[in-house]
Formats: C-alpha cells, structure tokens, sequence
C-alpha cells in the first residue's frame, strides 16, 4: 500500500520538507566558539564561564556557548581576529597585544588616568564614548564589553624601585605603547615580550623587571619567588574587550540578539570589582614567594606622576597631529573617570 504521504500533490510535498527542515532547524542549537587567552581559573575566565551559561539558561538552550581557553585557538595577539575571520564567534582579547590598532581606545591605558578596574570598565563604556569613539575602531566585530585590569606597577627581580632615579638602566617589559613611553620617559629600556613569557625572561635575566597588575603577577602569570620588589604605584589599566563576529551578530534571530544584548548591561561594576579582587590575592602570592612590597614616598609619588601626565599629553597630542579626536576621547574619558570615582573603588585613596 502506498502511503498517504505520496499521493499528495507534489507542491505539498515540498511544502511539507521544508516546513520538517525548519523545524529541525529551529530545534538545533546555536553554538557559538569563544576563545580566550588564559586559564579557567582566572577571574576573567570564571566571569565568562557564568556569563556563558547564563546565555545558554536564558536562551532555552537554543544558544549553546562553547569554550577554548588558554590560547588553545591562538596566541593572544590572534584572539581579536579569531573574532573578526570568524574562526571564533566571540573572543575576549587584549588591545595591546596589537599595539596602534585601536589607538582612540587605547588612552584609557595612558599613566594615572583610571583608578581601578571599576573605574576604568565604567568610563570604557560610557554609551557616548562608545558610540562617537571606541566601537568604530572595532571592526568587523559586534562589541559586547570593553573592560580594563585593575592598576598596575612595576615588579622587579633584583633592584628595588623607590624613586625615579632608580629606573635608569632597567630594562623592563611594558604592557602598552602608551607605558613603553612611560618607562622611556623614566630613563629605562623598554623592552616588548609576550605576556606567556615574562616569567621566562625575568628568570633569564633577559629584562630586569615587568609592570603589571598585582593580579596578572600573582594569579595569571605565577611571578612569586622569581619578581623580588613590587613598587606600588597603581599607575596604569590595560584594556580588553569581549567581541563578536559581526556576521554571527547579523544571522542571529532578533530576541537571541537582544538576549546577548541584555546580558552584558549594567555589568560594569561586577566586573571591575573581579578584577580588582585579585589584587589582595595576587599580592599575597608574591609576598608569599619572599617579595617586598614598597609604597612610594609622596614626593616620589609626584616625581612618577608628574612624568605620567607628560607621557599621556604627549600621546593625545601624537593622536591630534594624525587627524585623530585625541583631544576629545581623552577629556571624556577624564571626566568619566573623575565621574565614576567618586562612587567606585579607588587604589589611589
């Protein structure tokens, strides 16, 4: 006997598969690769982890989030285009590893401008900033989140840093161009390495010292025992941001995007707090490896951030002479800066 289904007209066939297919299709699950660049222990990483499984949650399991930490899709200074090719959908990545590619954005990095991770996340994503400034210098990529560590200092295996004088001769990997600049302007060599190999290098006796947050040192990077003296200036943010590839962005169904959309509102200030967690955990780390903390006198304190505001002058000047809004991005992000610090964690308090 032949089934019913074959003695339907052939348009009603066809109507019939296509509606199974869309159906099926419908059932199937979005996934979505992210990648990163350190561990799943990371506060970061535990962060996105939630934030991943939220989606997954919110979503009705129609977005499936997988991840590949630790650079397991690429080197940090691929994760931006893992994103942008493609390869990944999203991707959390830090603007220095490209150095000049997002150069309006990246003068939240210039000395004793941000206070601290919540500060420093809260200004990044100003709505204004962002939509006049920072999100036209990511392309190709749908931004989620901007975000920054929380301050850094500088860290050294040898020699202890308790005034300006002391930097002469050093050579010391910098987190920026903007802090390459910063360590130049205080007489030492800046020196570019790899975040995955600062401990190598210090241990080499190839550079003699790194800045970097008391998070990355202790946490991320496992310093302790090996950096000796960590001069506490709290005198720099990094900045990173989560991403999208603008054509997952475009082929997602109008609710799946403001589900992602919703996500990532109005978590500034968790974020930064995570951040700048790590840096009581992180300095314990290294005290715990027989390092010396050391707070710089008020005079010096002046000496480095008299030579910080003229490292960030310079830079918004350099950005002008471009035909770039230096000027103007940095101002605003000032003022969100003084704005956000009155109501937010401040290490220089």
């Amino acid at each position: 006997m032949r089934s019913k289904f074959w003695n339907l007209p052939a348009f009603a066939v066809l109507a019939l598969t296509a509606s199974i297919a869309t159906a099926a299709a419908q059932q199937k699950p979005i996934e979505l690769k992210l990648t990163h660049f350190v561990t799943e222990q990371h506060a970061m990483s535990r962060w996105l982890a939630k934030w991943a499984d939220q989606l997954e949650k919110d979503s009705g399991g129609r977005i499936v989030v997988k991840r590949f930490p630790n650079s397991t899709m690429g080197p940090v200074q691929q994760q931006y285009d893992l994103a942008r090719t493609g390869q990944a959908d999203i991707a959390w990545f830090l603007h220095g590893a490209t150095p000049g590619r997002f150069p309006l954005t990246e003068l939240v990095q210039v000395p004793y401008l941000m206070g601290s991770a919540e500060i420093g996340t809260k200004a990044l994503n100003d709505p204004e900033l962002r939509a006049k400034y920072l999100d036209a210098e990511h392309k190709g990529v749908k931004v989620l989140i901007l975000l920054t560590h929380q301050p850094g200092q500088i860290h050294t295996t040898k020699k202890p840093i308790r005034s300006t004088d002391d930097m002469k001769g050093l050579r010391i990997r910098f987190a920026s161009p903007t802090i390459r600049d910063f360590v130049a302007a205080l007489g030492a060599t800046p020196v570019g390495v790899l975040p995955t190999e600062q401990v190598e290098q210090l241990q080499k006796g190839t550079i003699d010292g790194v800045f970097i947050d008391y998070g990355g040192a202790g946490i991320a990077f496992k310093m302790g025992g090996t950096v000796k003296h960590s001069t506490e200036m709290y005198s720099y943010v990094s900045s990173f941001g989560v991403v999208m590839n603008q054509d997952t962005w475009n082929k997602l169904p109008p609710d799946l995007q403001a589900l992602i959309t919703k996500s990532v509102q109005n978590v500034e200030k968790e974020i930064g707090e995570a951040w700048d967690g790590l840096d009581v955990p992180g300095k314990k780390a290294l005290m715990d490896g027989g390092g010396e903390a050391i707070k710089l006198s008020p005079a010096e304190d002046a000496k480095f951030r008299k030579i910080g505001a003229d490292v960030a002058a310079a830079k918004v000047k350099e950005l002008d002479g471009k035909g770039l809004p230096g000027t103007a991005v940095y101002e605003m992000m000032k003022g969100l800066a003084d704005k956000h610090s009155k109501t937010s964690k401040n290490f220089w308090n």
